[in-house]
């Protein structure tokens, strides 16, 4: 998670032995997938949310954290960062359980209706109804393209900081112009229990898509010497003992040099792929799956597909579409969970049994 991102989530699970037996497994942590647990929630149906990145929040912490947001009703603006905590901040009565890091691999119908569901993990599922919430599908790291550099992934190599305290004492260079590269940059920089040897920050041009704070803050740290920026490309590596010892980079003036570098951090954006939720037997058409505007249900009873990656006639991708999407799906799934309940619309304004799902007190009757 980088710094300044969502925080802890309560309900973050462990892997459990057996599989987890629940009446709705979302796909996506993303603000959809967030608000389709308040909608599930206001039904007394409790969800377990996977998602492949580490913290919630979806394309909006992972590309635009800090960029404005100008059409979520009621709020005249905010961030990718704060639209995501006000959600975590709605839906924290509701009990959801997250299981982060972790792609949903397998999922497959049972005889009694349900669904097994699996990820890359090993977290296993038993669920009446799926939602799949995945925006434009999992979020992959864009690599970084130098000959033979990958065998140092996950050594010397990372796409996500999972143990900050693995560069501690180590020199290190951070490629990237955006908030995770110049964030990282800066933590690593700064005193501290994770402190690098030395840290630089490497990007393409001398510009930046990170917040404009950050970006003054680092060329502050650089003018007082606590770290070093430079301009260029990751072209060449040097090792000794099959380790990665330096980088070969070239700048814009075609000069090479040499950066010593025990640890390399690589921010280049993350990249959506379907992935395997093309093998689950759904009806897709330009890689969006196919639903109908009455549930959002598809071509598999039980699955319901809500926001960017669905399609229907009409269908704009916007975060209050997939609000609206979400509100409906909610609906058509309890008919799955509480197949003998008559499900009637309640409004949280006036209802008694929404206030104590909520934690709210109800008002008095004039």
């Amino acid at each position: 998670m980088a710094p300044g991102a969502t925080g802890a989530i309560a309900g973050l699970a462990a892997r459990p032995e057996g599989p987890i037996e629940s009446d709705a497994v979302i796909v996506g942590a993303g603000p959809v997938g967030l608000f389709q647990v308040f909608e599930l929630g206001l039904l007394e149906i409790k969800a377990h949310v996977v998602d492949s990145l580490t913290c919630a929040g979806g394309q909006c912490i992972e590309l635009y954290p800090d960029k404005p947001i100008y059409d979520i009703p009621a709020i005249q603006v905010c961030t990718g960062r704060e639209l995501t905590q006000r959600l975590l901040k709605q839906i924290e009565p509701l009990g959801a359980t997250f299981h982060l890091g972790q792609e949903v691999t397998s999922v497959r119908k049972r005889d009694d209706g349900r669904f097994d569901v699996a990820t890359s993990r090993g977290t296993r599922f038993i669920t009446k109804t799926l939602f799949i919430a995945g925006g434009v599908g999992s979020f992959q790291p864009r690599t970084l393209k130098v000959d033979g550099i990958e065998r140092f992934v996950d050594q010397q190599l990372f796409y996500h900081v999972r143990d900050p305290a693995r560069i501690a004492g180590k020199r290190l260079v951070v490629v990237g112009g955006g908030d995770a590269a110049v964030d990282w940059a800066l933590h690593f920089a700064a005193d501290g229990p994770n402190r690098a040897e030395r840290v630089v920050l490497l990007h393409r041009r001398d510009g930046f898509q990170a917040a404009s704070a950050s970006v003054t803050r680092m060329r502050e740290m650089c003018a007082a010497g606590a770290m070093q920026f430079m301009v260029g490309q990751v072209t060449g590596f040097d090792e000794h003992d099959k380790q990665m010892s330096a980088l070969r980079v070239t700048g814009v003036d075609g000069v090479e040099l040499q950066v010593p570098a025990d640890m390399l951090l690589v921010f280049f954006g993350l990249s959506p792929r379907l992935g395997p939720i093309a093998d689950w037997g759904l009806q897709i058409e330009r890689k969006q799956i196919v639903v109908d505007t009455e549930k959002f249900e598809t071509n598999v009873p039980g699955i319901f597909a809500v926001g960017d990656i669905n399609t229907y006639p009409g269908k704009k991708k916007l975060i209050l579409s997939g609000f609206h999407e979400a509100a409906l799906a909610a609906f058509g799934a309890a008919g799955y969970v509480f197949p003998e309940k008559r499900i009637l619309l309640q409004y949280t304004t006036t209802s008694p049994r929404l206030h104590k799902v909520l934690g709210v007190e109800t008002p008095p009757l004039d």
